[in-house]
């Protein structure tokens, strides 16, 4: 069982098709012999205005269909409480989020995103269990590699898009 961190621009490759998708939903869709979910999935209470929101852009950008954005938007709550679990977005989350906005180019709600992932990994190296972070945004990844934290890149699975 792998542990993974999704932000935000990789949960919305699960539910719209965009380059990266394919390596996604792979990932969100794999399952044990005994019909399980074989990955566990990490990301912060925030995702959820962020998704929403990036639903509501690509709408409003005519990248999609309303009824897209909707259906796309309905999958993504339907799951959000059997799929997800939620990294707390802690006083000292926040803390973490505004050294690394200082340290790294990274947007503020990314810098919380990394925030509440290296949190979670504190608790998962404890367990001898590592996170990775997925992420489709360069400059998280390279912040969460300076950080120590493994990393994946559904852009590097473009091809499995077909």
């Amino acid at each position: 069982m792998a542990i993974y961190y999704l932000d935000t621009s990789a949960l919305v490759k699960r539910y719209i098709n965009e380059p990266g998708s394919a390596f996604v939903r792979q990932l969100c869709n794999a399952r044990t012999i005994e019909n399980q979910p074989a990955h566990v999935f990490i990301t912060s209470h925030l995702a959820m205005v962020e998704v929403a929101a990036a639903f509501a852009i690509l709408e409003r950008r005519k990248l999609i269909l309303k009824g897209t954005a909707m259906y796309a938007f309905q999958q993504f709550i339907d799951d959000w409480d059997t799929t997800y679990r939620l990294g707390e977005t802690t006083i000292s989350a926040i803390k973490s989020a505004t050294a690394l906005a200082q340290r790294y180019p990274l947007k503020a709600y990314d810098a919380v995103h990394l925030a509440v992932a290296l949190e979670a990994q504190k608790e998962l190296v404890a367990n001898m269990l590592e996170l990775s972070l997925v992420s489709g945004d360069e400059q998280i990844l390279q912040a969460a590699q300076r950080e120590g934290l493994a990393v994946e890149n559904p852009f590097t699975y473009a091809h499995l898009d077909k």
